[in-house]
C-alpha cells in the first residue's frame, strides 16, 4: 500500500483492522472504511450493517464516523450503542443481516482501537481484510463526490433480547454463588444483569466500564490480570470466579483454590458435554490446545480436527465441517449447539455454570480435568516479516529426531509419544509463539532442547527464549 495514506498498512491485521487512535485510526479512516463496506454490501446485496462499540473513549467517535461512511454508500445501518462484541454478532443474526461491524481494541491498551467485521454471514480475515485496505487507497486517492441516499440509522437495544435468549435455553440444576471480573471492559453492561437471571448470586469486580482500564488489564490470558479474582473467590463464599476480556468475546476461569483453568480445559469440559448429544461430530480446536483435547474428544465418541489458530478461522472451519463446538487456547470458545457458532465469553461463562451446577463442587470437577506439565506460550521476538520466514524454513528443514509425527497446518507442531512442541509465526505481532507440553518436567526439556537445537540450526543468531 502506498505511504501517501495517512494510516500504515499495518493496521489491516490477519483477523480485523486494529491500530492506535488517532495517529493510525481515525474519524477520516473510520468513514473510508465505512464507504469501501458499503460498497462490499452492495455487491453482497446485504442493505443493513449492525454497528456495535466499545467503551474505550474513541468508540463512540469512530462509530459515529464508519456510520456516516456506510450511510453515503447507501446502506442502512443498525445502531446497538455501547454492546460488548458478541452481542454485535447475535444482532446479525436476529436482525437476519449477517453483516455488522464490532468497533474494538479488545485486550490491546486503552489508547488502541480496532474493527471486527462480519459481512454476508462471514467473519472477513486474511486477503479480504486486505482487499479493505486496498479499497480504501483507491479511496483516498480518489474521493467519490457527494451523493444523496435514501439510506437511514435505526437504533437497537438488543441486550435484555440477549438475555432472555440465553436464559430461555440455559438451567442451571441450582443456584451458584460466583464472582466476575470484567476489567473494566464492555462486559459490564450485561454480565451482572445475565448471571443474576440465570439465578446465581454475583460478586462483581470492575464492572463498570472504564476504556481507561484503571485496575488491570481486560486480558484473562494473562495470569497477572485474574490476581484479585483470585484473592476475591478465596476469601469470600464464592464457588468459583469468571473474568471477561475487553470485549467479552474471550473467557478466563478460576477454581475455589484459586486454579486457573486454561480454555483447552475448558474446551474438554465442553466437547464432553456436548458430544453427549452429539456423538460423531468434529470438534474444532487450534494448534496451540493440549494434546488432551483430542484425546478427549475421541474419548468423548467426537472427530478431533485441529485446526490454524485465529477467531475467524476457527469460525470458518466450523461452518464449512457443520461443527457443533470449537476452541481455541486464547479463550474464543464457540457453539452451533444451542447457539450460532460465533464467539462468546458471556455465553460460555453461562454454559459452563449450567455444566457446573449439576455438581456439588465445581471446582473439583474442573481440577480433575486432565493436563500435563506445560509452558505458557513463548513468545520469541524478530524484525517484521522474520517469523514467517523462518517458520517456513522450519516446516522445510527443521529436524525433530524424537517426535513421531510433524503437523504444519500452522506453524510447526511435533507430536511426541510424551508431549508436543510447538512453533508458530503470529499473524498479529513479529513474534514467534512457543509451547510445549509433557508427560513431566524431563520429556518437557527434552522437547525444549529439539526445538531449541532447530530454531539455532537455521537461525543461529537468534535469541531463543525459552
Amino acid at each position: 500500500m502506498s505511504t501517501t495514506t495517512p494510516w500504515p498498512s499495518s493496521v489491516f491485521k490477519a483477523y480485523d483492522i486494529r491500530g492506535i487512535v488517532p495517529q493510525q485510526l481515525n474519524e477520516d479512516f473510520a468513514y473510508k472504511l465505512g464507504l469501501t463496506l458499503a460498497k462490499k454490501a452492495r455487491q453482497s446485496n446485504v442493505k443493513t450493517i449492525v454497528v456495535g462499540y466499545d467503551g474505550r473513549a474513541s468508540s463512540p467517535s469512530l462509530s459515529k464516523s464508519l456510520q456516516e461512511g456506510i450511510l453515503a454508500g447507501g446502506i442502512n445501518t443498525a445502531d446497538l450503542g455501547m454492546v460488548p462484541t458478541p452481542v454485535v454478532y447475535y444482532a446479525t443474526n436476529i436482525l437476519k443481516t449477517g453483516s455488522g461491524v464490532a468497533i474494538t481494541g479488545s485486550h490491546n491498551p486503552s489508547n488502541y482501537n480496532g474493527f471486527k467485521i462480519m459481512m454476508a454471514g462471514k467473519t472477513l480475515h486474511g486477503p479480504e481484510i486486505q482487499a479493505l485496505g486496498a479499497n480504501m487507497q483507491r479511496l483516498h486517492e480518489s474521493p467519490p463526490s457527494a451523493t444523496s441516499t435514501n439510506s437511514r440509522t435505526t437504533k437497537h437495544q438488543l441486550l435484555d433480547h440477549y438475555v432472555s435468549n440465553i436464559c430461555g435455553h440455559i438451567k442451571l440444576d441450582r443456584p451458584m454463588k460466583i464472582a466476575i471480573d470484567c476489567g473494566n471492559g464492555v462486559g459490564g453492561v450485561v454480565a451482572e444483569r445475565l448471571f443474576k437471571n440465570l439465578g446465581c448470586d454475583v460478586d462483581t469486580l470492575f464492572c463498570d466500564v472504564d476504556g481507561s482500564f484503571p485496575n488491570h488489564h481486560p486480558d484473562p490470558a494473562v495470569p497477572e490480570n485474574l490476581a484479585d479474582l483470585i484473592k476475591h473467590i478465596k476469601e469470600t463464599d464464592c464457588e468459583l470466579g469468571l473474568a471477561f476480556d475487553g470485549d467479552a468475546d474471550r473467557l478466563g476461569v478460576v477454581t475455589k483454590e484459586g486454579e486457573i483453568i486454561w480454555p483447552d480445559r475448558q474446551l474438554i469440559l465442553f466437547a464432553r458435554d456436548v458430544l453427549s448429544r452429539n456423538t460423531g461430530q468434529p470438534i474444532v480446536f487450534d494448534v496451540k490446545c493440549s494434546r488432551h483435547v483430542a484425546k478427549a474428544i475421541e474419548e468423548s465418541g467426537g472427530e478431533p480436527i485441529m485446526w490454524q489458530t485465529g477467531h475467524s478461522l476457527i469460525k470458518a472451519k466450523m461452518a464449512q465441517i457443520n461443527s457443533p463446538l470449537g476452541g481455541e487456547m486464547s479463550g474464543h470458545i464457540f457453539f452451533s449447539e444451542r447457539w450460532y457458532g460465533f464467539d462468546d465469553g458471556l455465553y460460555a461463562g453461562a454454559r459452563l455454570l449450567e455444566i457446573l451446577s449439576r455438581h456439588k463442587n465445581p471446582s473439583e470437577v474442573l481440577h480433575n480435568l486432565p493436563a500435563d506439565v506445560s509452558t505458557p506460550e513463548i513468545k520469541m521476538e524478530m524484525s517484521e516479516g522474520e517469523p514467517h520466514k523462518l517458520i517456513k524454513q522450519l516446516q522445510e528443514k527443521g529436524q525433530f529426531p524424537l517426535a513421531k509425527s510433524i503437523n504444519t497446518i500452522d506453524g510447526v507442531r511435533a507430536e511426541y509419544d510424551f508431549g508436543f512442541g510447538l512453533a508458530r509465526a503470529s499473524n498479529t505481532t513479529p513474534v514467534v509463539v512457543l509451547r510445549f507440553e509433557a508427560n513431566s518436567q524431563d520429556d518437557l526439556d527434552l522437547i525444549k532442547n529439539e526445538f531449541r537445537k532447530a530454531l539455532i540450526e537455521l537461525e543461529p543468531k537468534t535469541n531463543i527464549p525459552f
